[in-house]
């Protein structure tokens, strides 16, 4: 792994004299009470200001702060107009620019394009504060507002559109954020790293576009420099069918390519060396044109993306958008533990700023007496990008610097009655899991560390975690410590003493867990593990309840419409979840988020977790929006508005059998009345049957049935009648 500078050690710029601010500034007027008469650098942001370090703006501008340089946020904007984007003035070193903590399209609209009423990052909840797509209206607006200012981006939205991706909500492919941005550079990741480098290089003098070296970003450029070495993606993994072997004792290798993709896609060949270099070896991926026009082509880059996440082996990366060039550099080096405790230890006020007065910030009530203690995931999901974006990689911090935390916590933050919500992150017990070996982990190219099967080469050793649950439950005025983080229960397992310690003490009457599905062939496509991990964590959950005398419950996620997903795997779903007494209140369809794998295989309906191929291993996907409904409908099948649809559903797939007033049917063949809105039949203009809640058949319209006689007060012993 290529080394790099400690996060702390340069010599801080010259505004460090000014000293530390209580909390960023927002306003002229701030910035006067500082002594500033300019800020270095400002930062925009989709999100409320809130100074706290889940907060991606806090946490840069903070480790900023830390550098020397003087740093304001611009939170919230009006994006309609220029005014706001000019509060601050002109920064003397650049614009950095973000969505917020979650991805604008993801925060403004659910998994069936409606648009959301609220936003959770706002003050008072209020939706519609940020505009779609928001990194790219606030580019446009800073370089309305100040020409000439370098512009950086990143944050969740940028990191995750940062090559031509899949647009769910436009139905289409579309260019690299940096493109439609004019940016000069974007950050991807956890850009702590990136930045400093950047703000200390442009404060040395250096032009913003003579930064093209830096691990974690991305910026156009024409062409491949001539000491590099130029490697086409499909040299790597050969979509479609192969046209003629490489040679590899050959000194020039034949261009390769699918036949089907010749006319839109030109191969790059290459003059085959002895041996490459490879730092300075760089994947061309089929341009954006191409995978714009093949969704076979769109998987294989996307399978290409995913094998070079390893920041120990992974390369550059180009892929050409129209005349230009998109270079993505390597990723990031990761944290190490000390550096990751002086990030989380910088001078937050934890709260919002004081200019939202008493206004209630809801992501800030959720997490304000939560604990972050690592970063990364090794899981792997492929509806997940967590991976993608914070890398798979376990980044810890240290046990003196959380109890330090949590000591803050309780000796600061108003409205703590001693007890911490969660600890945990990305995921609940990951913390100190890493490769046994450090080689290997450097080259390993696996998408993920548990799935088929945990890896030989990981430790799945939960002492640390256990150690440091004890030590917190120690601490003088902690009364409960929780843990309310995705928990891997495969990995869980393997540590019992982790799973009895959790259990007795870091439970509060409900754990959630995700098994997300229980049958094989959505559950490959998620690379999440059998049901048979579920069930020994499950008995190993209500064994050490009992032991502890307490009555708590697992509470099971599930997703539906994911690729990979017929109607057959949800009705097994929906029989399993009756048999075993689960009601969900809440479901979620699947949702495709940017770069995620599952997006490409709901996009191109191939399996980049394999080889793609034009032919063969093609994928079922759910889309529509009536299939999508239909799979929802089955995780509440116990909700009588979605009963007309699911007895359509089951008469259509053979399954009437399950329609029926018994234990052993999915839905009831009556219908209570004002309920049904989904509608069955097409008979009364296709509007659902208005029906008393009587056990009447729900076929039969109120008028037909009263002119019989009027509806009975018990409901039938024997199920309805066909429809």
């Amino acid at each position: 792994m290529k080394s790099c500078n400690e996060l702390f050690s340069r010599k801080k710029y010259w505004a460090h004299r000014f000293g530390v601010a209580p909390v960023l500034p927002v306003s002229r007027e701030e910035m006067d009470d500082l002594g500033w008469d300019s800020c270095d650098i400002i930062l925009v942001t989709g999100d409320a200001y809130v100074d706290h370090p889940s907060f991606g703006m806090a946490v840069i501008g903070r480790v900023l702060e830390a550098q020397g340089f003087r740093v304001g946020i611009i939170a919230q904007p009006d994006w309609t107009r220029v005014d706001d984007f000019l509060a601050l003035g002109r920064p003397n070193l650049f614009f950095g620019v973000t969505a917020g903590n979650m991805d604008s399209m993801v925060n403004r609209y659910t998994s069936d394009r409606k648009k959301r009423s609220d936003d959770a990052y706002t003050p008072g909840g209020e939706g519609g504060r940020r505009p779609d797509r928001s990194v790219l209206v606030y580019s446009q607006r800073c370089r309305e507002a100040c020409p000439g200012v370098p512009l950086i981006i990143g944050g969740i939205e940028a990191s995750l559109r940062r090559i031509a991706h899949y647009d769910y909500w436009s139905d289409k492919v579309r260019r690299s954020v940096l493109v439609d941005a004019r940016a000069d550079l974007l950050v991807y990741g956890n850009a702590e790293r990136q930045i400093v480098e950047i703000a200390h290089r442009l404060a040395a003098g250096e032009s913003v576009s003579g930064l093209t070296d830096i691990r974690g970003t991305a910026f156009m450029c024409h062409g491949t420099p001539d000491d590099w070495t130029e490697i086409a993606s499909e040299m790597v993994d050969q979509p479609g069918r192969i046209v003629a072997p490489v040679n590899p004792y050959a000194e020039q290798a034949p261009a390769s390519g699918c036949a089907e993709s010749q006319a839109t896609e030109t191969v790059v060949a290459f003059q085959r060396k002895p041996r490459i270099d490879r730092a300075r070896s760089v994947l061309r991926m089929p341009s954006f044109e191409a995978v714009r026009k093949d969704p076979v082509l769109y998987a294989h880059a996307s399978r290409v993306l995913h094998l070079e996440t390893n920041p120990g082996n992974a390369r550059a990366l180009v892929q050409r958008h129209g005349d230009r060039d998109l270079w993505l550099n390597p990723p990031p080096v990761p944290l190490a533990t000390v550096e990751l405790d002086r990030v989380f230890e910088l001078p937050y006020t934890r709260q919002p700023h004081p200019a939202y007065s008493q206004a209630r910030i809801p992501a800030w009530e959720m997490i304000r007496f939560s604990v972050n203690i690592m970063r990364g995931c090794f899981g792997g999901c492929t509806f997940c990008s967590i991976t993608e974006h914070e890398g798979r990689i376990i980044q810890n911090r240290s046990e003196d610097s959380i109890v330090r935390e949590i000591e803050t916590i309780r000796d600061s933050v108003p409205g703590f009655t001693g007890i911490i919500s969660d600890v945990g992150g990305p995921t609940a017990n990951m913390y100190r899991l890493a490769c046994k070996s450090r080689e290997i982990e450097a080259a390993c190219r696996r998408p993920s560390c548990v799935y088929p099967g945990i890896c030989s080469n990981m430790s799945t050793d939960h002492a640390p975690l256990v150690h440091l649950y004890r030590r917190l439950r120690e601490l003088p005025g902690i009364k409960k410590v929780l843990v309310a983080s995705g928990l891997r229960y495969d990995l869980a397992v393997r540590s019992p003493q982790y799973v009895q310690e959790l259990v007795t003490h870091h439970v509060g009457g409900y754990l959630k867990i995700a098994p997300e599905h229980t049958e094989s062939g959505p559950l490959s496509k998620m690379m999440k593990p059998g049901m048979g991990a579920y069930y020994e964590f499950k008995e190993m959950f209500e064994k050490y309840s009992q032991e502890a005398g307490k009555k708590q419950y697992l509470i099971p996620y599930f997703i539906a419409a994911h690729p990979g997903t017929t109607d057959e795997d949800m009705l097994n779903l929906a029989l399993w979840l009756k048999r075993n007494g689960f009601r969900a209140d809440q479901v979620q369809n699947f949702l495709p988020s940017p770069m995620a794998t599952a997006t490409a295989m709901y996009h191109s309906g191939r399996n980049p977790l394999r080889k793609v191929r034009y032919r063969g291993d093609k994928v079922p996907i759910p889309k529509g929006l009536r299939i999508r409904r239909l799979h929802k409908a089955f995780l509440r099948y116990h909700d009588a508005d979605n009963w007309p649809l699911l007895r359509e559903a089951l008469k259509r797939m053979g399954r009437a059998e399950l329609i029926g007033n018994g234990k052993k049917h999915l839905v009831p063949a009556w219908q209570p009345r004002g309920t049904g809105s989904t509608g069955e039949g097409k008979r009364n203009g296709g509007k659902p049957f208005r029906t008393r809640h009587t056990g009447l058949h729900a076929d039969r319209p109120v008028a037909r049935q009263q002119r019989k006689g009027g509806a009975k007060k018990r409901r039938p012993t024997r199920p309805a009648r066909p429809g």
